[in-house]
């Protein structure tokens, strides 16, 4: 009788691990940490693996279009997913948003940045890093805030910009900039700043940062594809995705 249950353990086994796949997933730098919980999760609640690439979502776009192997994309933004699904590079109906994001100023030193931004006003630092504007959603918004605040001339020539939202943080993170724009969830542990000061800028200074995700042409046959977009409209990837600050 042992014998038999052993069996079928290893026979039920067997057959969870043929049903198990994997999907390869672009996914927008600022979306890096809570990804790599979810696909964890994900990989344990499901056995799907999720194999990751983070990057800027202008990159992407670029990159599919020429071939690149990805079957989901989970972007920074909705009109680049909204555009490969009307140029026939996606799954048709797949498309959704899956968080909404906030942008902040941040330091990592205590005390400069204030509640209210004004220093950005007051010049008193050397360097601004902000994402490529052309190429990283969170970039574009915070070209759009300075534009709003009427600053965006007087720092112009301190701006230094990163490939994406990952390593402008990273420019804010080593001390090469004293300050800049970068998501909230790069820097927040349950929608609060972990570290250093910011100031959250306000959704009124900027269009809504809805990032929404897809399952791309070559994934439309993957069912571990399918399986990803489906989790993360789950309860716990939700609870995941608003401990870094997103809205949903």
């Amino acid at each position: 009788m042992q014998r038999f249950l052993s069996l079928a353990l290893i026979a039920m086994a067997c057959a969870a691990g043929a049903r198990a796949g994997e999907v390869q997933v672009a996914v927008a730098a600022n979306f890096t940490a809570p990804m790599h919980a979810i696909a964890a999760q994900f990989e344990r609640d499901t056995g799907h693996r999720a194999r990751l690439a983070f990057g800027s979502t202008g990159k992407f776009y670029a990159q599919i279009r020429n071939g690149a192997p990805f079957e989901v994309l989970l972007a920074a933004d909705d009109e680049t997913p909204a555009r490969l699904d009307k140029e026939g590079q996606a799954a048709p109906g797949t498309r959704f948003t899956y968080a909404i994001g906030k942008l902040v100023l941040w330091s990592t030193r205590a005390g400069v940045v204030d509640a209210k931004g004004e220093v950005l006003r007051t010049g008193d630092f050397r360097h601004l890093a902000i994402a490529n504007p052309k190429t990283a959603p969170y970039g574009a918004a915070a070209v759009a805030v300075l534009k709003k605040l009427n600053l965006f001339d007087a720092v112009q020539a301190r701006l230094v910009q990163g490939e994406n939202i990952a390593q402008t943080h990273q420019f804010i993170s080593t001390g090469n900039a004293q300050l800049g724009f970068v998501a909230l969830s790069q820097v927040a542990r349950d929608g609060r700043i972990a570290s250093g000061s910011g100031w959250i800028v306000p959704a009124s200074l900027h269009e809504p940062i809805r990032q929404d995700a897809l399952v791309l042409a070559r994934g439309r046959g993957n069912p571990a594809a399918q399986a990803l977009l489906d989790y993360l409209k789950s309860a716990k990837a939700r609870a995941i995705i608003q401990s870094f600050g997103y809205e949903m």
